[in-house]
């Protein structure tokens, strides 16, 4: 902070540039640039740790008996969980790895009876809807297999493709070998019926044609979702809400499984066979109404689980995701029983942690810095940011309740409702009857009695219908926030604003993991799509400048913080063309003198903050890669990404309609780029050229061409000690911009990129080039300047 301050105060006693104007651009950007890193610092002053014990909450909640093996049994007092999966298209989103994602949930050590499983296909696709009946029959094999032997994980994919087993922790360790290769055999049937489901499903219809192109289900019903050749009421984005229960409620009282006999192969006579809760949801759609996307999707969840189960925990995944960590459910729970904080506590975010990204981890997929140390420096304020997937929430939290601390003496569920709880809540009764039950945690599920009541299935039909939240407060006070593409930020800064806390938990194994993209291109749309979304939230009404007094100091610091950032990009991008004004000339163009000492004092300051991200990473136990990584990452974002997102922004100020966002796709082929199908980390080869790709390009085109010159310069003039000492501070601000953006370099390579040294070699021919260039031109516009050589 010294350092800076003297820095402004010399800054403004030297009004001494080439370039007036440039001097203010770089006053203004060194002011930001300072502010921002201030903002960074003020989240990470009091980082904490906390570590859930699983030990304690059992001993209090869920004691151990002489019940059966896995399942739970009826004295368990743990709250109910309902768990939310979202996916929209089976291709885009590869529909095994949603199914993985469901059986990790329904293996999950956790009482069978106290959590439920809602799958969202917002894309209403019958392969889903079958998938899911695949898997639940699967489910009635691979469950009861994951109690008796207690392995981890429990989604099969990855439990199947681990190269070496831990120490066996289950009961029956003679009969493991037998089981676990009659479960692979299984498994990979499973995979097998639900890979045929692309050709089962369209030759099943062809064959039951009848003149109206119908997809018809496995009973010869027409699908109420969507079809195969899209007719009026059955395409993406028109047709009819579906609920159908996959698995009921599986009653308290535990269930032994049979015996191995010829139908059975397993022994599972001492093991629960009990299967949790399982709903499959698709919304309905219609044309002219804006969906909203996962935000909309979630809702819907909310208000279908609440009809169901009505658990006072949620729990929600992305399709990709799947609990790595058997106790997820418990270490999150540690947190929202705490008889310390725990009633104000709305929110426990997990780390994000991926599988199958490239060991060198070259686009920042993992973002350790983020998730291992910004995250520690916020829990020890208000709490972590909701970063949309792998988090635990309190129900009424996202009803709109106030935290304990805030409410006045005597409020209490009933609070929750207000004067007109229709135009809250919409106008289904036993919805609104929820809410207020919602706030009683230790209340178990209680599923409706019977679920083919027609009052209940026209509520549930009601409630997933896009009219259903038309004047009300849904998407805005109540659920997950609307209209923004962050909408997992702004959801959980409304929480906090409400004077809510929020926990941070990594645990040991990581409690979920799931897949990231390593493509160059996917990635940049996923950074685009987050940043313009940050930079939203901050020009809107919930920018945290305008938080009431129940936002902490600091949290407000660091939600502004993330959501300004992309502001730098403007200033990053000004600095990195600047060697494009001294290209030309003689070379001598300054934006500040004296420059020797404008540079020192540039070196002092950032080689500072770099020294204090070194500590930051030291306390987060992060190594030097996960640093450079961040760093990298940060400046490629900063050259491409950023500046489209600030574009966006001010478009969308201006009343336009902004820059479209792409989702990230979570599978690339690899049949393109001349990377062979099939071949791990494919996708890290492949070059899809975007407009996201050029200012990145010209930043290093710039950078380069600035050290050939130079370079060319020396050779033409025969630079003296103090020229070269007088030029080396610009020429190493060029060489540390271009090794912050290696791995963009390399990513435009392609399948060259498998060899790393084929860059320097391309680097090392292009200043030859352009130095050679820039010689020979002077020699034909000058050459009287080069007649020593």
């Amino acid at each position: 902070m010294v350092v800076i301050v003297q820095f402004f105060i010399w800054r403004f006693r030297h009004r001494n540039s080439d370039s007036m104007v440039l001097w203010w651009v770089t006053v203004v950007g060194d002011f930001w640039f300072a502010v921002s890193w201030l903002l960074n610092q003020a989240s990470k002053l009091n980082p904490i740790r906390r570590v859930p014990n699983l030990a304690l909450l059992n001993q209090h909640f869920d004691p151990p008996t002489a019940t059966p093996s896995g399942g739970g049994s009826s004295c368990s007092q743990l709250p109910g969980v309902d768990v939310f999966i979202n996916t929209v298209d089976p291709v885009d989103e590869p529909v095994l790895c949603t199914m993985n994602s469901v059986l990790s949930i329904l293996a999950t050590d956790y009482p069978v009876d106290r959590h439920a499983t809602y799958l969202s296909d917002d894309g209403g696709s019958l392969v889903h809807y079958e998938a899911l009946l695949e898997t639940a029959k699967f489910a009635a094999l691979w469950t009861p297999f994951c109690r008796k032997h207690r392995v981890e994980p429990r989604a099969p994919e990855s439990y199947f493709a681990a190269t070496a087993d831990g120490p066996y922790a289950g009961d029956a360790p003679g009969e493991f070998v037998g089981d676990r290769r009659h479960v692979r055999q299984e498994y990979e049937e499973l995979k097998a019926r639900v890979d045929a489901l692309f050709t089962v499903i369209p030759q099943r219809s062809e064959a039951k044609q009848g003149g109206d192109h119908a997809t018809y289900m496995a009973d010869g019903t027409h699908w109420a979702g969507t079809w195969i050749e899209p007719a009026e009421n059955h395409k993406k984005g028109h047709h009819a809400a579906i609920v159908q229960v996959i698995l009921n409620h599986p009653g308290d009282e535990p269930q032994l499984g049979t015996p191995a006999s010829s139908s059975s192969a397993l022994d599972f006579s001492a093991v629960d066979v009990r299967l949790p809760m399982l709903v499959y949801i698709a919304r309905e759609k219609r044309p002219g109404y804006d969906h909203q996307k996962k935000a909309g999707a979630m809702n819907v969840q909310l208000r279908v689980s609440a009809l169901l189960s009505n658990a006072p925990f949620i729990i929600n995944f992305d399709c990709d995701h799947y609990i790595n960590n058997s106790g997820a459910f418990r270490a999150a729970m540690c947190f929202m029983v705490d008889p310390r904080h725990g009633d104000d506590t709305a929110f426990v975010q997990f780390p994000q942690r991926f599988d199958d990204v490239d060991p060198t981890d070259r686009y920042c997929n993992h973002n350790r810095v983020f998730f291992d140390a910004t995250s520690l420096g916020l829990n020890g304020i208000q709490g972590p940011s909701y970063v949309g997937t792998g988090c635990m929430f309190r129900r009424v939290a996202l009803y709109g309740a106030d935290p304990p601390r805030w409410q006045q003496p005597g409020d209490g569920a009933s609070k929750l409702l207000d004067n007109n709880p229709r135009r809250q809540f919409g106008g289904s009764m036993p919805f609104i009857t929820s809410v207020t039950l919602a706030a009683h945690q230790e209340r178990p599920l209680t599923p409706p009695a019977s679920l083919d009541d027609e009052r209940l299935v026209a509520e549930l039909a009601d409630v997933a219908t896009c009219a259903y939240e038309d004047g009300t407060e849904w998407g805005d006070g109540v659920g997950w926030v609307y209209n923004i593409a962050t909408e997992d930020v702004v959801t959980g800064f409304r929480v906090h604003r409400k004077g809510w806390r929020s926990m941070y938990c990594a645990m040991e194994p990581d409690a979920f993991r799931g897949t990231a993209p390593i493509n160059l291109t996917e990635r940049l749309h996923q950074i685009l799509r987050w940043s313009g979304g940050s930079l939203d939230m901050f020009f809107s009404r919930n920018s945290p400048l305008l938080a009431g007094r129940r936002l902490h100091p600091m949290q407000r610091a660091a939600y502004t913080n993330m959501t300004a950032y992309p502001i730098s990009a403007a200033f990053i991008f000004v600095y990195d063309l600047l060697p494009l004004m001294w290209l030309p000339g003689d070379g001598e163009f300054y934006i500040q003198k004296p420059f020797q000492t404008y540079a020192l004092y540039m070196f002092v300051g950032i080689a500072m903050m770099e020294v204090s991200g070194m500590v930051e990473i030291k306390w987060a136990g992060l190594t030097l890669l996960d640093w450079c990584r961040n760093e990298q990452f940060y400046m490629i974002g900063a050259t491409g990404v950023y500046p489209a997102a600030v574009l966006h922004s001010l478009l969308r100020l201006v009343g336009l309609k902004g820059i479209p966002f792409k989702l990230t796709s979570k599978l690339v082929s690899a049949s393109g780029g001349g990377v062979a199908a099939g071949e791990r980390f494919a996708e890290l080869y492949q070059v899809q050229w975007t407009p996201l790709l050029v200012p990145t390009v010209l930043v290093i085109a710039v950078n380069v061409a600035a050290i050939g010159v130079a370079v060319g310069r020396a050779a033409a003039f025969g630079w003296s000690f103090a020229q070269v000492a007088g030029a080396a501070s610009g020429l190493l601000f060029n060489v540390w911009v271009l090794l912050l953006l290696y791995p963009f370099a390399l990513g435009i390579m392609g399948r060259w990129s498998k060899r790393t040294y084929l860059l320097f070699v391309l680097l090392v021919a292009m200043l030859v080039i352009i130095a050679s260039a820039y010689v020979a031109v002077l020699a034909v516009v000058a050459p009287g300047s080069v007649a020593a050589l």
